[in-house]
């Protein structure tokens, strides 16, 4: 592999990122932080709602000083609305379709190229 191919690989964002100008929008971004990065979605609609489960971090010591852990499983399930976003940036550029469950993003899927608005 060449220098150039290694380098454009290791700069390329995640299969499920994308970017809003030079901001980069990912998974487990907050709704507000996506908002800041794109502004306000061309159509946005709560689909329902689901269960999701919280970690609870647990103080520990282990005999080298206190810690904060999160064990997985322990923790709770929260009853969250599920809300999609859906951004148009123009025929130029890809549709892109964003859910969040309880306001965290969870999935970014592309839908195409846009289109002009009216």
């Amino acid at each position: 592999m060449t220098v150039t191919a290694l380098l454009l690989v290791l700069a390329s964002s995640p299969a499920e990122a994308f970017r809003c100008g030079s901001k980069l929008v990912k998974e487990n971004m907050h709704e507000a932080q996506v908002r800041r990065a794109c502004g306000a979605p061309t159509t946005m609609r709560h689909i329902g709602r689901t269960l999701r489960n919280i970690n609870v971090p647990i103080r520990s010591n282990h005999g080298n000083g206190w810690r904060t852990e999160r064990f997985p499983g322990y923790g709770f399930s929260q009853e969250v609305i599920v809300t999609e976003y859906v951004y148009n940036f123009g025929p130029r550029k890809l549709m892109r379709r964003l859910v969040f469950e309880g306001g965290i993003l969870v999935s970014i899927e592309s839908l195409g190229y846009g289109y002009h608005e009216k």
